[in-house]
């Protein structure tokens, strides 16, 4: 019987044998029936539940009419009427509900399903994410391959099953939501232009790939020579960096737009429905960075199966080597973008707060909430040269914006001081906003800057002990960072200018080496 891929577990039902049937009596225990037909068992299951039913009520019955000093046993305990009612509370029903599950095929008139199978296969589209899984070796009925190659086709199937999801689920987003929302004025056309951005044209992009793949299976329904197909395809990846460029601001505008009423509704609606599979706009939007990113995964295991002697042992480092440059220049260019788009989102009450080290920053190292030592929630982002602290607001037009808070910090000046947890805090107010009156803190540190009159030391508190090890590394990694490229200035700067007093120096070393050469030759 095949079943459903859902969170919960299913009831299996099987038939038994018509020759044997099992009953249990009253104590318990199995006992042999000789062979009849199934509608007789059922009738005395019936009688033999009837006869408890019939029992329990003469009990209670007896204990009606005994007087009323008598110790009564509490109603949560007593074998009322409800409690035989109840199928899982009656030990006796429970049992003749598992011998009828043993014994009694399902295929007969008596009784129908429980309707609990009918939730669950209600539920089962709802899981997000899920999708029939076939592997390759399920589409072949037989083959003589090694447990190498068989490996090798099911990550090629893979690859190709996977590039025919992308395109079906870029295909719903167009049809699904922007065509609706476009029709129905749920959105003007430049809003939606800016949201969903190039996805448009990615679709007959991965179509090209999922037809050449599809070509190079043979009537075996393998494929042999995968490398120069997808070494030939991929410079067509170049494409996505504009469309993840984008996606920044897509992201915020997105944001922006859920919070009126026709713009939620909608995306409410899509996505209680089961063509999404539980998954918002955003996810659909961001399917295509995601499989970016696999593609390398995807080359480094058919790489791992192909055998030395094979034809893709000469192409597939080159394609792997390919896709690898690409995806990191995707993110280069996606960070540049994100650093660019939250530079233009800061408010500055000061303008000392404007340093230069904000403006020069080219990506971002990471950016989140954080807690002060007064317990305010701060956005904090670490710039490339500069750590700066802001509070979120909104402008006229609702848009996200931050005002820079107290002075930005330049990243060759911080000083990094990480708090354990546990430890005794430094002062009253940093005791009370983080514990909350307690003497101990967790997942606390401190920055700091050194040489700046203005500047101020900050103690910050993360959510978790995780996104606090991922602060102190970003932060570690931005000071030696800053200090290397400082340093590597200044030596650039000396051997392009040198001191005008050197070229004495070189001369006259020169000349004196000269002179010496000449006198010895004499």
């Amino acid at each position: 019987m095949e079943t459903e891929e859902t969170g919960e577990t299913r009831t299996s039902w099987s038939a038994a044998p018509r020759d044997m049937h099992i009953l249990c009596d009253h104590a318990g225990k199995k006992r042999k029936q000789d062979p009849g037909p199934d509608p007789v068992i059922r009738i005395i299951e019936d009688e033999e539940e009837e006869d408890d039913d019939d029992e329990m009520m003469s009990e209670q019955m007896k204990d009606s009419e005994e007087p009323s000093n008598k110790r009564v046993k509490p109603v949560t305990k007593s074998n009322s009427l409800t409690g035989v009612i109840t199928p899982v509370k009656t030990p006796a029903l429970k049992r003749i509900g598992q011998s009828i599950s043993r014994s009694i095929s399902f295929r007969t008139e008596a009784r129908p399903l429980p309707p609990a199978p009918l939730r669950t296969r209600q539920k089962a589209s709802s899981f997000p994410r899920r999708r029939n899984s076939q592997c390759w070796s399920d589409t072949v009925e037989s083959h003589d391959l090694t447990a190498k190659e068989i490996k090798r086709q099911e990550v090629i199937y893979e690859l190709t099953q996977g590039e025919r999801q992308l395109i079906d689920d870029l295909s719903l987003v167009k049809k699904v939501y922007y065509e609706p929302m476009l029709k129905l004025a749920i959105m003007t056309e430049s809003e939606l232009g800016q949201i969903f951005g190039t996805l448009d044209s990615l679709i007959p992009l991965h179509e090209d790939l999922l037809s050449r793949l599809e070509r190079l299976r043979g009537s075996e329904k393998t494929v042999g020579e995968v490398g120069p197909t997808l070494l030939s395809w991929f410079p067509c990846l170049e494409a996505y960096i504009t469309y993840c460029c984008n996606q920044v601001g897509a992201k915020a505008l997105l944001d922006q737009k859920k919070h009126e009423k026709r713009v939620e509704h909608f995306l409410r609606l899509c996505q209680e429905s089961s063509f999404s599979r539980k998954l918002d706009l955003w996810n659909f939007l961001d399917l295509p960075r995601s499989r970016l990113v696999k593609y390398p995964l995807l080359l480094k295991e058919i790489q791992k199966c192909t055998p030395p002697e094979h034809p893709d042992e000469d192409t597939l480092p080159d394609a792997l080597e390919m896709i690898q440059r690409i995806v990191a220049e995707v993110n280069r260019k996606t960070g540049e973008a994100e650093c660019q788009f939250y530079r233009r989102g800061l408010s500055y009450l000061e303008e000392s707060q404007r340093l230069p080290e904000i403006q020069l920053s080219r990506f971002l190292y990471c950016h989140g909430e954080l807690k002060n030592n007064k317990g305010q929630r701060l956005h904090v982002f670490l710039f490339e040269q500069a750590l700066v602290l802001t509070r979120p607001g909104e402008d006229k037009e609702g848009g996200q914006v931050f005002q820079v808070y107290r002075q930005p910090l330049p990243n060759i000046f911080l000083n990094l001081e990480e708090i354990p947890d546990g430890e005794a805090a430094g002062g009253g107010t940093f005791r009370g906003a983080f514990t909350g009156g307690n003497d101990k803190v967790r997942n606390c540190f401190r920055v700091s800057s050194r040489g700046r009159s203005k500047a101020h030391s900050h103690c910050l508190q993360a959510n978790d002990s995780f996104s606090k090890q991922q602060w102190i590394t970003c932060l570690r990694q931005a000071i030696v960072q800053s200090r290397d490229r400082c340093a590597q200035t200044s030596q650039s700067q000396l051997s392009s200018h040198p001191d005008p007093a050197l070229y004495h120096i070189a001369e006259l070393s020169l000349s004196s080496d000269t002179e010496m050469t000449d006198h010895t030759s004499r």
